[in-house]
């Protein structure tokens, strides 16, 4: 365990361990610690978006309007922006065990309490209840979605870091992709909303059992690599006091935050700007579905990639880029009509290149920041992303206008097709100029894998001996300032 001076404790017995190498051990175990990160993320993202699939039947069933309605998804966006600085403090002095039981915990009870008007008879305001379980949620999702980072620091060797996180953070969207399709699935009638906020209590329940009964420590008894020896030496104030000083994170942060924010809001949006042009509300979903599936399988390539090369700077900058020409595609095409081939397409390759870049974003975070505790660098991006996704959403919503002449729109408000022309070549716009920003701005050393090749080489697995590792990181190391 971590020392009063921010070092280790002597080492476990080698029995715990897979293989030595330089006093630095990878344990086995640290593959349950993902496994309960990413059950938890995927239940938290399915409790978040479980209502939308459903929304007409969820209204009439609770009696709510449609601004309550939007509120029970928006929730997580508006809790997420102060409670995520508590939440990077909590990772980053608690430690990544009791935040992740927490938020096991809390993800939980709020699942609970939002059945509550389905479980006890003569509820008086459902919305209450409803609203109330998804706060807590919100919650929880603030202590998950940094976790990944920190716990690829402090438990993966460096040649797995990137896809450790990948696992952690492509867990999210996996779950939001579960709502989509298993929320229809189970509601067909009014009487079958019980069944469904009992069903997703059950991932809930199990992740906090898993979290209370597998998780028995933050750190390994011995670190995996330096960077995991020295990782959050810094006071979480300290640490946030550099990260000001640090010209590459903020950049970083700025840009990739703006880039959530748009996905966000691409998400948020879909249905909306397709029904206007005749698009039904299933191939909208199909689109959503593809953007995320493709998301996850970029994720996997590109973690993958990395983790071999260490090329995090090159990844981010080319996925986005190619992200912003996929993002001024759909903008084009979701404007016309009977495109439908093209379209799919066009959303497959947005979330392709788009989701792919978010986990090494987050690892490349953790890098240019060295020594600073990797909840409060990821968390900070994310954080931010939050803020510009609100922003973005109430700016595109805002430049809609409704059309005046009849059209072959499918869209259900009753209210006419709203135009999105502009906002949707707003939303283009602002994601090639996060590129552009990205591309001519940001310029850092890779600090930690910096740290790690001065001091002794990190543990690498059996079939990854040392020398092996350390010709893979000569050539970046020697072309660092």
């Amino acid at each position: 365990m971590a020392g009063p001076a921010g070092g280790w404790s002597e080492p476990a017995p080698a029995t715990s361990a897979r293989s030595v190498l330089g006093g630095y051990r990878a344990y086995a175990r640290r593959w349950v610690f993902l496994l309960v990160i990413s059950l938890l993320s995927c239940s938290n993202a399915t409790l978040w978006l479980s209502f939308a699939p459903v929304a007409g039947t969820i209204a009439r069933h609770f009696l709510l309007s449609t601004e309550q309605l939007n509120w029970l998804s928006l929730v997580f966006l508006v809790v997420s922006i102060p409670s995520g600085v508590v939440a990077i403090w909590v990772l980053d002095s608690i430690g990544l065990r009791w935040a992740t039981t927490l938020g096991a915990f809390l993800n939980f009870l709020g699942s609970v309490i939002r059945s509550m008007p389905s479980m006890v008879v003569g509820t008086q305001d459902p919305f209450v209840f409803l609203l109330g379980g998804q706060s807590i949620c919100a919650l929880a999702q603030t202590l998950v979605i940094f976790s990944p980072a920190k716990l690829a620091a402090l438990w993966f060797p460096e040649h797995q870091r990137a896809t450790a996180n990948m696992i952690g953070t492509m867990s999210n969207p996996l779950g939001i992709l579960v709502a989509n399709l298993l929320s229809p699935i189970l509601v067909k009638t009014e009487e079958d909303i019980p069944l469904m906020l009992g069903t997703y209590i059950l991932p809930a329940g199990l992740t906090f059992l898993l979290a209370t009964a597998c998780l028995w420590e933050s750190v390994p008894p011995t670190p995996p690599s330096v960077g995991a020896a020295q990782s959050t030496s810094l006071p979480f104030l300290a640490g946030l006091k550099l990260l000001t000083r640090n010209k590459a994170y903020i950049t970083l942060a700025v840009c990739f935050g703006g880039g959530v924010g748009i996905f966000s809001s691409f998400s948020a949006l879909l249905e909306q700007v397709l029904c206007v042009n005749g698009y039904s509300s299933e191939f909208a979903g199909l689109c959503g579905a593809l953007f995320i599936v493709f998301g996850v399988l970029g994720a996997v390539a590109l973690g993958l990639y990395v983790d071999r090369t260490k090329h995090f700077i090159e990844a981010v900058k080319i996925g986005l880029c190619l992200a912003s020409l996929a993002c001024v595609a759909f903008a084009v095409v979701s404007q016309l009509q009977g495109q439908t081939v093209v379209l799919a397409a066009v959303c497959s390759l947005l979330g392709f290149f788009g989701f792919a870049v978010a986990p090494i974003a987050m690892e490349l975070a953790v890098e240019c920041s060295f020594p600073v505790g990797e909840g409060t660098a990821a968390g900070l991006v994310f954080v931010l992303g939050q803020a510009e996704g609100v922003l973005i959403m109430v700016l595109l919503t805002s430049l809609t206008v409704r059309h005046a002449e009849p059209s072959v729109s499918t869209c259900r408000d009753g209210q006419g097709p709203l135009d999105w022309k502009v906002p949707m070549l707003l939303m283009a716009g602002l994601c090639v100029l996060f590129s552009c920003l990205l591309m001519v701005l940001f310029h850092t050393p890779y600090r930690r894998l910096q740290a790690e090749a001065d001091a002794s080489p990190s543990i690498q697995e059996d079939e990854r001996p040392a020398t092996a590792a350390a010709l893979d990181h000569a050539p970046y190391l020697a072309a660092m300032p």
